[in-house]
């Protein structure tokens, strides 16, 4: 069973939300997820010990929330290459947030990132059951890239 860090920063609760979900979706997978907000993490070394790293914030101003950002650079000073990862995050009007983490993680950090890309949902839909589903679904698809 490998260890999947799910951490995101929520202004209304939706992206707690769709944290729960995919941390849901990772377990239905065989794995342990660990849910967690941004602002939890201090230093590098908080963000140790993982197999895999989902991270996620609301699109806020067509950017994500800045203190995604600072976390960010946060875990940029891990060595993260090739580890496996994903993104995700709601939005109301055009959904940034959640493909600009993705790229960060891919490009900047080298890490193996899940094939369904980021994850956007608009906030209407992360409620229903198309985005409980949709979440679930992305967990799943982290967890099935982790050896068992």
């Amino acid at each position: 069973m490998k260890k999947v860090l799910v951490a995101y920063a929520s202004r209304t609760g939706k992206t707690q939300k769709m944290a729960e979900f995919i941390a849901e979706g990772v377990r239905i997978a065989g794995h342990d997820a660990e849910l967690r907000k941004i602002s939890e993490f201090k230093k590098p070394e908080d963000l140790e010990s993982y197999d895999a790293y989902v991270f996620g914030c609301p699109t806020y101003h067509r950017d994500m929330t800045a203190g995604m950002k600072t976390f960010l650079f946060l875990a940029e000073n891990l060595n993260l290459t090739g580890k496996m990862g994903g993104a995700f995050g709601p939005y109301t009007h055009s959904g940034e947030a959640a493909p600009m983490i993705y790229d960060t993680m891919e490009f900047v950090y080298k890490m193996d990132m899940t094939d369904l890309g980021a994850l956007s949902l608009k906030e209407a839909i992360v409620d229903t059951a198309d985005g409980t589903k949709a979440c679930q679904d992305y967990g799943r698809a982290v967890g099935a890239k982790l050896p068992s």
